[in-house]
């Protein structure tokens, strides 16, 4: 069995556009025919499809746990640890850069908007089972973990203060290998911070958490 066969037997997907999956293993480091839009069109079916497990999984949950189990499964953290079972760090086309935990997370979502072009909606629902079955299985409604957004939120709401404002105040970096930051700020208590990321997304979680670091218990 080749090292791509074997691939799209752990994605649980047999492809039958195959520049699909070699577009999806692609930094933009490498060349322009590279995996950022798949990234973007994997984001939204794999949120999509991980609330759908989620869903059918756990029938009595409110909205509010769901919410916190989804975003628990999207982070940066998870994508990453699915990319290690996969074995992906030594699958990925790359230029002068290295298959740091983000950029592995990247291609995950890549993956998988490339099997949802390539069989449907349903294909890359199977693959979100194969690639985080584990994580679905060890969930733990009762301790769902809150990204930092999401408790930043709550804590404020909780004082009833505004919510926070967040803005991007940087990029930088060459075009294959961008970091943004953004600032966090909390008016009502004057406070703010910096976190930097691969991603907007990511940068916003990072200075939600350092402001959360400020907060007054």
């Amino acid at each position: 069995m080749s090292r791509r066969a074997a691939l799209e037997k752990r994605i649980a997907h047999r492809f039958t556009a195959p520049r699909l999956l070699e577009q999806a293993l692609t930094h933009r480091s490498h060349g322009a025919d590279n995996n950022e839009r798949l990234e973007f069109l994997g984001d939204g079916v794999l949120g999509c499809a991980v609330a759908d497990e989620l869903y059918a999984r756990f029938p009595q949950l409110p909205e509010g746990k769901l919410t916190r189990m989804r975003a628990s499964l999207v982070r940066e953290e998870s994508l990453a640890a699915a990319a290690a079972r996969l074995g992906l760090a030594g699958e990925l086309r790359l230029g002068k850069v290295a298959a740091q935990p983000s950029l592995l997370a990247d291609a995950v979502e890549a993956i998988v908007g490339a099997v949802f072009l390539d069989g449907g909606y349903e294909a890359a629902r199977k693959t979100v089972a194969a690639l985080f079955g584990p994580q679905f299985d060890a969930l733990d409604p009762e301790h769902a973990a809150k990204d930092a957004k999401t408790e930043l939120q709550e804590r404020l709401q909780a004082k009833r203060l505004t919510l926070p404002e967040y803005r991007v105040v940087a990029v930088q970096g060459e075009a294959h290998q961008q970091s943004f930051e953004v600032e966090c700020r909390v008016a009502a208590l004057d406070l703010s911070a910096i976190g930097s990321g691969t991603s907007r997304q990511r940068a916003e979680q990072q200075a939600a958490l350092r402001l959360l670091e400020q907060l007054p218990g």
